[in-house]
């Protein structure tokens, strides 16, 4: 007999009337990793991934710098859990941006 695999639901923040899947552990060794893990489905979180790169390559981020984590770390709060204020990706301006000043 076959044993069903049973998937952990939540009621994300983003839609809390639909439960999505959980992501199986927090994408960061951290208490926001960990408020993601429990309040944000997996689809937001791979929908936030892709958003991600686009602040990325629109702001020319390097991911390893810690002002432009912690730009990113303020965005996550701010998408997925509307703490702050959502950067705007103006594509009328595309080449003319440089990063976000803290």
């Amino acid at each position: 007999m076959e044993e069903e695999h049973v998937v952990d639901k939540v009621a994300c923040r983003r839609h809390p009337t639909t439960r999505g899947p959980r992501l199986e552990r927090p994408p960061f060794r951290s208490e926001l990793g960990e408020r993601i893990q429990r309040e944000v489905c997996a689809r937001c979180w791979r929908d936030w991934l892709k958003h991600q790169t686009l602040l990325i390559n629109h702001f020319g981020l390097h991911p390893r710098d810690r002002d432009a984590r912690e730009f990113l770390y303020g965005q996550i709060r701010a998408v997925l859990f509307g703490d702050g204020e959502v950067a705007e990706i103006d594509t009328s301006r595309q080449g003319t941006i440089g990063p976000p000043r803290p």
